[in-house]
């Protein structure tokens, strides 16, 4: 199967969970863009690469 988006974008909340996101359309409320826009698996691997610990940021902060 054949992806329809060619062009994706690494995008982060506010309580730093990461996605990516069609680079054709608008982004998200609460989403923005980090980093370059790249292939699906390109930011997939960045995804995994940066985002090292999967707990919500305010989960993180209320356990230190």
């Amino acid at each position: 199967m054949s992806d329809p988006f060619e062009t994706y974008l690494v995008v982060v909340n506010d309580e730093e969970q990461y996605s990516i996101w069609p680079a054709e359309r608008e982004l998200p409320a609460g989403w923005q863009q980090v980093g370059e826009p790249g292939s699906r698996e390109a930011c997939l691997d960045h995804i995994e690469e940066v985002w090292t610990d999967m707990r919500p940021k305010s989960l993180r902060e209320a356990m230190t």
